[in-house]
C-alpha cells in the first residue's frame, strides 16, 4: 500500500503561502533531501492553485540532477472543482467525484509514495478523512507574519507523533510526523 506524504516549507510561525522566504536558506543538503523525497514518490497529489502555479514554472526549467525531468514526468493527480482538463502539463489528470475515495483507491495501488506539496485546502480535507500517513514539514527559520497557515482554524484536534527530525546547516529543520491512528 502506498503512503500519502505531505511535505511542506512552513515558517516558524506556520505560514506557507508564497515560500519565496525560503530562497536565503538554500543549501546542497537540503537539495538532497527534495531530490531523494522525489524519487522516493511516483505520483504528485496537488490542488487546483498549487498545481497551476507549478505547470506554469516547471515545464520551462532544466537541471543537471533528474529533478525537474521527475517533477515533469511523474504523474500528476489534480484536485479541482473549477478544471475541466488538465493544464499541458505531462501526465497530469484531474481527480473528478469524491476526493476521499479517489485518494484512497491511489493508496491501493502498487508504489511509491503520493506527495503532497503546497496544496493546503487539499491537505487539510485529506487530514479530516485520516489519509495522510507522514507530514514532513521544512521548517525555515523566519517569522513571515502573515499568510496563509498549513493547519487551518477549526475542525478536530489531530494528534502526531514525531518520528525523525533532521537539521540542515542552513538553520532549516524537517520534522517528521505521523498520526497517531484512532485504531491504537
Amino acid at each position: 500500500m502506498r503512503k500519502v506524504v505531505v511535505s511542506e516549507f512552513v515558517s516558524v510561525d506556520g505560514v506557507m503561502e508564497h515560500p519565496s522566504w525560503t530562497f536565503r536558506f538554500g543549501s546542497e543538503e537540503q537539495e538532497k533531501y527534495k531530490l531523494d523525497e522525489l524519487f522516493a514518490s511516483d505520483a504528485l497529489l496537488l490542488g487546483r492553485v498549487t498545481y497551476e502555479g507549478f505547470a506554469g514554472a516547471w515545464p520551462s526549467v532544466t537541471d543537471e540532477v533528474g529533478f525537474v525531468a521527475r517533477m515533469n514526468g511523474i504523474p500528476k493527480h489534480v484536485v479541482s472543482t473549477t478544471l475541466q482538463e488538465p493544464l499541458e502539463w505531462n501526465n497530469s489528470t484531474i481527480v473528478k467525484g469524491d476526493v476521499a475515495e479517489e485518494v484512497s483507491r491511489l493508496k491501493q495501488e502498487h508504489g511509491g509514495n503520493i506527495l503532497i506539496g503546497g496544496s493546503a485546502q487539499l491537505v487539510n480535507t485529506l487530514m479530516e478523512q485520516d489519509l495522510v500517513d507522514e507530514y514532513r514539514l521544512m521548517v525555515f527559520p523566519v517569522v513571515v507574519g502573515s499568510g496563509k497557515r498549513l493547519f487551518g482554524d477549526g475542525g478536530d484536534t489531530k494528534a502526531l507523533s514525531l518520528v525523525e527530525t533532521k537539521t540542515f546547516g542552513s538553520g532549516v529543520v524537517v520534522l517528521t510526523y505521523r498520526p497517531e491512528r484512532k485504531d491504537k
